[in-house]
C-alpha cells in the first residue's frame, strides 16, 4: 500500500477557521477543481517517519516553513487506496509567494518528449465550507477533524 504525509496550515479570519489547500500541478490536473485540491503530502518509506515525510514535503511543494504544535488528523484511505497521515499546524503566508520542485513526465503521452511540470499548479485559502467542495473527498475528514479539534 502506498502512503503519504501532509500538513494543512489553518488560520483564523474574523472568528472562522481558513485552510490552505494545494492544485497538484501537471497536464492531468489543468482545468480541474472540485474534488482535485489536496493537503501538500508526499510519499515515503519505512524507516522514515511520517511526520518528517509531511515536513519535508512542505518545504519541497511550498517553500514555506512549518513550525509546531502539530496537530493529529488521523489518516485517511483515498479511492485509489492511498493510504494518507496528516497533522495540521497554524499560521499564515502569502499563497502568491509559494514555490515548489518539479517532477519530469513523457508528455504528450507516447510523444517521446519528457516536459517539466511543478508539483503543484497553486495554494489558495479557503474557508472551511469552501475546502469541502475542493478538497480530495477522502481528505475532507481532515477538516473535520481539525474543526473538532481547533
Amino acid at each position: 500500500m502506498t502512503t503519504s504525509a501532509g500538513l494543512l496550515l489553518f488560520r483564523r479570519r474574523s472568528g472562522a477557521l481558513e485552510v490552505l489547500l494545494a492544485r497538484p500541478g501537471g497536464p492531468w490536473w489543468r482545468g480541474k477543481d472540485a474534488g482535485a485540491w489536496t493537503i501538500p503530502k508526499g510519499e515515503y518509506e519505512a524507516p522514515e517517519q511520517p511526520l518528517d515525510a509531511a515536513l519535508r514535503e512542505w518545504r519541497e511543494e511550498t517553500g514555506f516553513p512549518a513550525h509546531p504544535p502539530f496537530i493529529p488528523l488521523g489518516d485517511v484511505k483515498q479511492k485509489a487506496g492511498k493510504r494518507v497521515t496528516a497533522w495540521a499546524f497554524e499560521g499564515d503566508c502569502d499563497p502568491a509567494a509559494f514555490s515548489c520542485n518539479t517532477f519530469e513526465v513523457e508528455w504528450p503521452p507516447k510523444s517521446g518528449r519528457r516536459q517539466s511540470f511543478p508539483e503543484l499548479a497553486e495554494v489558495r485559502w479557503f474557508t472551511l465550507d469552501e475546502a469541502r467542495t475542493r478538497i480530495n473527498e477522502a481528505q475532507a475528514a481532515f477538516l473535520d477533524r481539525l474543526a473538532e479539534t481547533a
